[in-house]
């Protein structure tokens, strides 16, 4: 922008300007009539129809599958990604928290006076490669599979003790495959430290805080070897 432009631009500004009203209170008054309208009719449908509760949580469960907010999903996602527990403090807050001050500090990077796209490289790509970004994660983090199932194929024969497995909130402690908690020690290769014998003595008399799995063994045997059978079956391949 030469002096030509720039004193034309500020005229034609000035005119503008001094046909324009002040932003209080013409702005601010249409702007709180718009808001007390959408919080009225807020209410009214609140009043009307309700609204939808869910079931009372039940914090002793194992079958609740934990998942975000859809627009939460590209975070989601990102913890899935970054597998490290030491590097879970950057997939929750580094990662984004960087991302969002680059954002803040593009203006200050471009500082190109064009409002053409395709004449501002620097705030386009880095626009659209975050969309592009989030999209991404949010559409994997959305179609990712539940952290209460095994994702590794069971063993033939073994399906049922698999299911089991999943269903009895192990994965809530230990981690199986890709999925899974590190509260307690990765059962991906159990099976190649302890035999059948062991591993059912831990599952009657475990370590605290494990749960007992002593009346399973009483109340449905069947289910019980089931499970023994699969734990003792992972062996990382």
């Amino acid at each position: 922008m030469d002096a030509r432009e720039k004193e034309q631009y500020l005229r034609e500004y000035s005119i503008l300007k001094s046909q324009g009203k002040p932003f209080f209170p013409y702005a601010v008054a249409k702007d709180s009539l718009m808001a007390c309208l959408v919080l009225l009719v807020i209410i009214t449908m609140s009043i009307l129809f309700g609204a939808e509760l869910g079931p009372k949580a039940d914090p002793t469960t194992t079958t609740y599958t934990p998942r975000p907010e859809w627009y939460f999903f590209f975070l989601f996602e990102l913890l899935r990604v970054v597998k490290p527990p030491a590097l879970v403090f950057m997939a929750t807050i580094g990662i984004p928290t960087i991302c969002l001050v680059l954002l803040l500090l593009l203006p200050f990077i471009d500082r190109n006076p064009e409002r053409n796209p395709l004449r501002r490289p620097i705030a386009t790509v880095a626009g659209i490669a975050t969309i592009a970004a989030m999209a991404y994660l949010s559409i994997l983090g959305a179609l990712a599979g539940s952290p209460t199932e095994i994702d590794l194929a069971a063993p033939p024969g073994l399906k049922r003790g698999q299911e089991v497995m999943a269903s009895s909130g192990c994965l809530g402690c230990h981690k199986v495959g890709e999925n899974g908690n590190t509260l307690g020690p990765n059962l991906t290769e159990v099976g190649s430290r302890l035999g059948k014998d062991a591993i059912a003595r831990t599952l009657v008399n475990p370590t605290p805080p494990m749960p007992s799995y002593q009346q399973m063994q009483k109340d449905n045997p069947k289910q019980f070897n089931q499970l023994v059978q699969y734990v003792a079956s992972l062996r990382g391949d």
